[in-house]
């Protein structure tokens, strides 16, 4: 019942606010090298297959994948402008790239390269990010035959819930979703009302 719902809140907030780009932009956050908190703005990318795994695609050049691989812990935070809604995904993160021995994930994995533009995937092509620039011209055109499958630097992640936080100023109405483990270890969510 619980994931049911705030997926759709969700999917409901996408789509009274998709006339807006900035709308599938949002923010992840996760745990610095340093323990200290790491954010920057990702492009959601769908949910994953029958569930409620959200898809990031990410290159494996990037600092994040580092944090990652050193605590798997990461939240959304996501804010509808046109909505007035909040909401704060918090789980743990699987990071799929080319060496993953899972074919079922490798074949999620191509899949979501093929499902992304031309334009976007060149951006693998691009020198590793973060790292400063040699030169002072933009960023090459790179060539990239389109039926090719994933480049090495080509990453997905997905983030498995684990807590939802939502919060609508609209209707001053606050939320929060918890998922554990029934008595036949299948997962389920737990909604409860909360004070804003």
């Amino acid at each position: 019942m619980g994931s049911m719902a705030w997926k759709q809140l969700l999917l409901n907030a996408l789509e009274s606010n998709t006339h807006l780009k900035h709308s599938s932009y949002m923010q992840l956050a996760t745990v610095g090298t340093n323990g200290k908190p790491s954010n920057r703005t990702v492009v959601f990318r769908g949910f994953q297959d029958n569930t409620d795994n959200i898809q990031i695609n990410t290159d494996t050049r990037t600092r994040k994948i580092e944090e990652l691989k050193l605590c798997s812990s990461a939240e959304i935070c996501w804010y509808f402008t046109d909505s007035w809604e909040q909401f704060r995904i918090n789980g743990h993160v699987d990071i799929i790239d080319g060496t993953n021995p899972d074919l079922l994930k490798l074949k999620q994995r191509e899949k979501s390269w093929f499902a992304s533009s031309t334009r976007s995937r060149s951006q693998y092509l691009w020198p590793n990010p973060g790292l400063p620039c040699l030169n002072e011209q933009t960023q090459p055109e790179m060539s990239l035959d389109p039926s090719i499958g994933p480049v090495d630097a080509f990453c997905l992640l997905i983030l498995e819930p684990d807590q939802v936080d939502y919060l609508n100023l609209k209707s001053n109405q606050r939320l929060t979703f918890r998922s554990s483990l029934s008595d036949a270890s299948k997962k389920c969510w737990i909604m409860e009302r909360v004070n804003l």
